[in-house]
């Protein structure tokens, strides 16, 4: 191993680590010093970090002046050589740019080709419909040229162009022909520019400023089309406008993670509109807090979308020494507002991806969510196989209870399995719990079926209680994961533990494992409500002298029905069993007609 750690210098900088003569990791430091030793000097959590360092053949560096130098130096880097272990950052070549042509009566198009021609071009944007709203406000208000001819000085003069059918529906304006002067239409190349940043207040300024000298000239028709382009105008800001209008040229960028990946979203926001909004996904590298995801996240972000505002929103301090912006951390009010909003659009973004990837990749959604789930609930292996029970009565009479089980977090219906309570007397939940437990994983020890690598029970402390001393019982304690769930607050309660765990309410874990309790609820009651069904039914029946289990099957095999059979007359009957059991049911429920009053 060639590491010598006393040369390397206590300045900033970016440091790169080899493995047969490959760079394997770039990272950066204020002092690279400290940075690099503590890969070597402390033990590390995460065993990609233990994995790398393990792989370590050499370490070269690269000093620069200030950590904002080396996040960019870094971020290039990363970008050249793709390092195994680094944050993985995705291209830009396919957005699409708005480009201002270097021509004498420039045109005003999408492009997704950047030409170094002289030519400028304002994007990239992340949102098609975004630009070609702008793209068709331009169009509407200030009409440029769409044809590809060169209108030179001279070629006008020679009239070797004839104005075509854009012109005669009033797209544009006629430069081919002379008809609109280069001067008046390089003034609306410079207002497209403004809109295009932003800076639409500074638009429609001028644009009242030469209204009111139509006016003043008494040259109404010049007037009003200058209002009418007000109005477009006004009418698109007021529904860009997102906060107050005096907040302009700001970045705003916010971060939401999970396991494998950050989402850094970033607006750009110009006299209160929202002008470019992008969500840029980062793979994790052994890199791991958010502080340093973020930090790489806005050089890249600033660099591909050439911002050059002064002044970032971010959502805690960051360490971007020598940056020529500001960082403003809002607590409350409009800034506030727009982190907020930065955020919300980070987390749709990582919620549309789940949903794709639930169609597109379902064992990978699937493993996603029980990584979750085991992240969440702190198990020490993947609960592909959950079980959850549930118990029923009815203001004590007829217990029963419900095991719903899920596996690879999906409902297992062949597994599902009823238990009519046996041992216990009244309404008894703990003593109820403890018996179903009991018979349910005695059982599949006895056949030496697959145990679940979680249990849930539904309710609290004393319900989780009575699961565990089936569990003693059985030897299974601590084999199986096992944990209750109460209704009220969705508390989350583990053994010996008295605090509960509250868990996210929009996470994923906690809607599967609300959905294992819920299935197991509806199973558990729609079981308990057959038996009550039947139970009445049954004893009804068999109160009739001379009436056995058979007759009472064959009947509802028949009529269906207890109120079809108390309505049949003796014939009907009598196709459904033996004459002399249909005249016994006959006459019995005809002496229980009420008598009818005369």
């Amino acid at each position: 191993m060639m590491l010598d750690l006393k040369q390397v210098p206590h300045t900033p900088g970016i440091y790169k680590f080899f493995a047969d003569n490959k760079i394997i990791y770039i990272g950066k430091a204020i002092n690279l010093k400290k940075r690099v030793s503590s890969y070597f000097n402390k033990n590390h959590t995460f065993g990609k970090i233990r994995t790398l360092v393990a792989r370590i053949y050499e370490i070269k560096f690269i000093v620069v002046d200030t950590e904002l130098d080396a996040l960019l130096l870094e971020n290039n880097l990363i970008k050249k050589y793709q390092p195994r272990y680094n944050i993985a950052l995705k291209d830009d070549k396919t957005y699409p740019w708005i480009c201002i042509k270097n021509e004498r009566f420039p045109r005003v198009f999408l492009t997704r080709n950047v030409v170094k021609d002289g030519s400028q071009y304002f994007g990239p944007y992340a949102s098609v419909k975004m630009m070609n709203t702008l793209l068709d406000l331009v169009r509407e208000i200030y009409t440029p040229r769409t044809c590809n001819y060169k209108l030179s000085e001279s070629n006008i003069e020679k009239e070797k162009f004839k104005v075509c059918l854009e012109y005669h529906i009033g797209n544009c304006l006629g430069p081919c022909e002379g008809k609109q002067t280069h001067e008046d239409y390089m003034v609306n190349i410079g207002h497209v520019k403004s809109i295009i940043k932003g800076q639409i207040g500074e638009v429609i300024a001028h644009l009242k400023d030469t209204m009111e000298q139509f006016a003043a000239n008494l040259l109404f028709e010049e007037a009003q089309r200058m209002k009418d382009k007000i109005e477009i105008l006004q009418n698109y800001q007021a529904k860009s406008t997102i906060v107050n209008p005096s907040i302009n040229n700001v970045d705003v960028f916010s971060i939401i993670t999970d396991d494998d990946h950050a989402y850094i979203n970033f607006l750009k926001v110009m006299s209160g509109c929202i002008v470019q909004g992008f969500t840029l996904e980062m793979k994790k590298g052994v890199e791991q807090d958010e502080k340093t995801l973020l930090e790489m996240g806005i050089v890249e972000l600033k660099e591909r979308f050439h911002s050059e505002s002064k002044e970032i929103i971010v959502p805690f301090e960051l360490n971007m020494e020598g940056a020529d912006y500001k960082q403003h951390v809002p607590q409350r009010g409009d800034k506030r507002s727009l982190l907020e909003m930065s955020e919300r659009n980070a987390k749709f973004y990582r919620q549309d991806k789940y949903k794709q990837m639930r169609f597109t990749d379902p064992e990978k959604h699937t493993e996603r969510i029980l990584k979750q789930v085991k992240s969440d609930l702190r198990l020490t292996e993947l609960p592909s196989h959950i079980e959850c029970f549930d118990n029923s009565n009815f203001q004590g009479t007829h217990p029963v209870a419900a095991c719903v089980v899920f596996k690879n977090a999906k409902p297992s219906k062949k597994d599902y399995r009823h238990f009519n309570i046996k041992t216990v007397e009244g309404p008894d939940d703990f003593a109820s719990m403890e018996e179903v437990v009991y018979r349910r994983y005695k059982r599949l020890v006895e056949e030496k079926e697959s145990l679940p690598q979680l249990i849930i029970i539904d309710g609290g402390k004393g319900q989780l209680g009575s699961a565990l001393k089936s569990l003693d019982k059985l030897g299974l304690r601590g084999k199986i994961a096992i944990v209750g769930i109460a209704k009220k607050l969705e508390e989350i309660f583990f053994p010996g533990d008295s605090v509960p765990l509250y868990i996210n309410k929009k996470s994923e874990s906690l809607k599967l494992i609300q959905h294992l309790r819920n299935e197991a609820h509806r199973f558990g009651i729609t079981h308990h409500r057959n038996k009550r069904s039947k139970a009445a039914i049954g004893s009804e029946l068999h109160e009739i002298p001379g009436i056995g289990d058979e007759t009472v099957k064959d009947l509802f095999k028949f009529f269906a029905s207890i109120s079809k059979i108390k309505s049949a007359d003796l014939k009907s009957l009598t196709e459904a069993v033996k004459p002399a059991k249909a005249k016994i049911i006959w006459e019995y429920f005809q002496n229980k007609k009420e008598p009818t009053s005369e």
